[in-house]
């Protein structure tokens, strides 16, 4: 791990239920929803005013549903836009547009992969969100007073769309770029080589900050991808260092590389695991019999 630049983690406890303003066109109320995966909750953001879109109303959850339309009470809001489909995102949206009217608009549904090489179904995802209107990427919607424009990052989920605000020069990151923590990456639907490159999309870009879907701003967004970009690249080694130690399972290779693992986190650990190993083998850097599982042996590339 020498030599890397350390990720500049924040992890500020931020409150759910209070309503902040971020700027001069963004609001922002967490949900009740914290844990080990989602800090101290989703964070949903109101854009605009007068006239306004609800960025990720989080988990199907009518306390922090009524808690948005206290927010915006004596506004409308005209439209409901989703990142991505997992459940501590989407659900909501369909109780608020129930209440208001409004259209969903974002990211496609979420397709299962019944037939996985990696051993299991994502089971973390919305099955039932149908946006009312799709939005893929460089897609542009006009609101009063604002911008969002669609940037398909697929890694954290293959129908991750991040936002950007083009009057603030300010990116609404989902779970993609996150001040508090590194993404999970988790296959089958999560794809390690994806996350890679659509880091690398976003940090050709210039904006000045990022609204995370947890936890609060990432304010040097440039400086923290770089990290997060070596952060993955070390643990990617410290998998092939494992594996040539003699570390032949995902477990054994876990308990080798994550020091003081939270036990909450073995699971997600496991499978950030084994989307480093698709990618490797995939690569030619570590060899397996037959295709990349959470079961499977994994031998070293010799010579």
């Amino acid at each position: 791990m020498d030599g890397a630049e350390p990720i500049p983690h924040d992890r500020q406890a931020l409150p759910a239920g209070q309503v902040v303003e971020l700027s001069p066109l963004t609001r922002r109320l967490i949900a009740p929803n914290g844990g080990p995966f989602t800090f101290t909750g989703t964070c949903s953001y109101i854009v605009g005013r007068g006239r306004v879109a609800v960025i990720d109303p989080g988990p199907e959850n009518s306390g922090h549903i009524d808690a948005l339309l206290a927010a915006t009470r004596g506004e409308t809001i005209a439209h409901i836009v989703v990142t991505h489909t997992h459940r501590d995102h989407s659900p909501g949206a369909r109780l608020l547009r129930d209440l208001t009217g409004a259209p969903i608009i974002g990211c496609a549904r979420h397709v299962p992969i019944a037939h996985s090489t990696s051993g299991r179904l994502d089971a973390s995802h919305d099955l039932d969100h149908v946006p009312d209107q799709l939005m893929v990427d460089g897609d542009t919607f006009d609101g009063d007073g604002f911008t969002l424009t669609a940037i398909h990052t697929p890694g954290h989920a293959s129908n991750h769309l991040c936002f950007a605000l083009n009057e603030e020069k300010s990116l609404f990151s989902g779970d993609h770029v996150m001040a508090w923590s590194t993404s999970i990456v988790a296959p089958p639907d999560g794809v390690m080589s994806d996350y890679m490159a659509s880091l690398d999309r976003l940090r050709a870009r210039d904006d000045v900050i990022f609204w995370p879907g947890h936890g609060g701003p990432v304010r040097e967004p440039g400086r923290y991808m770089r990290a997060l970009a070596s952060h993955r690249r070390l643990r990617e080694s410290a998998i092939v260092g494992a594996v040539g130690a003699g570390e032949r399972t995902i477990p054994a290779i876990v308990a080798r590389i994550y020091d003081g693992l939270d036990p909450r986190l073995t699971n997600a650990a496991g499978l950030s695991v084994l989307a480093h190993l698709e990618d490797l083998v995939a690569r030619g850097r570590v060899r397996v019999d037959g295709p990349a599982t959470l079961t499977a042996i994994y031998e070293p590339v010799t010579a």
